[in-house]
């Protein structure tokens, strides 16, 4: 898979009293590129119940680079950018993107699959391994 991005709608709710985007929703713009990453590649909500896991992250950043506001076009992207051996940790990066050339912001996120019983870490079902080699990839992107 070359590349995955979303269209992002800014609306109202989204912007805050400098008329610009608020710095939360850029991390909700990351997570909806996750999840409907995820969902569009078998490993939706009913999945995750099935096998008893769920994504949780460790860290999130994000470097803002360019204000979006109402109206822009915005688009976010989803790269791999490091994953363990046996595909229980994570790290994924997206880039928001203004008009489609400027960058807007960058955010990183540390992540893994959480049984959802044991409230332990757990490791990633053998048939969704296929899901990660085959997603985008940083160009920094190793195996750790």
């Amino acid at each position: 898979m070359e590349t995955f991005f979303r269209s992002i709608d800014i609306r109202w709710s989204d912007l805050d009293p400098n008329f610009h985007v608020l710095h939360s929703k850029y991390y909700d713009f990351g997570a909806y590129a996750r999840i409907s990453f995820l969902t569009e590649n078998g490993l939706s909500m009913p999945e995750l119940m099935k096998h008893g896991i769920g994504p949780i992250l460790f860290r999130e950043e994000c470097v803002f680079r360019r204000e979006l506001r109402f109206g822009d076009p915005v688009f976010v992207d989803l790269s791999l950018k490091k994953i363990t051996g046996d595909y229980s940790r994570w790290t994924m990066e997206h880039r928001l993107w203004k008009n489609s050339e400027t960058l807007a912001a960058v955010i990183t996120v540390d992540g893994a699959w959480l049984n959802t019983t044991t409230r332990k870490l757990a490791g990633l079902p053998a048939e969704f391994h296929a899901l990660f080699n085959e997603a985008p990839k940083t160009d920094d992107f190793h195996i750790y």
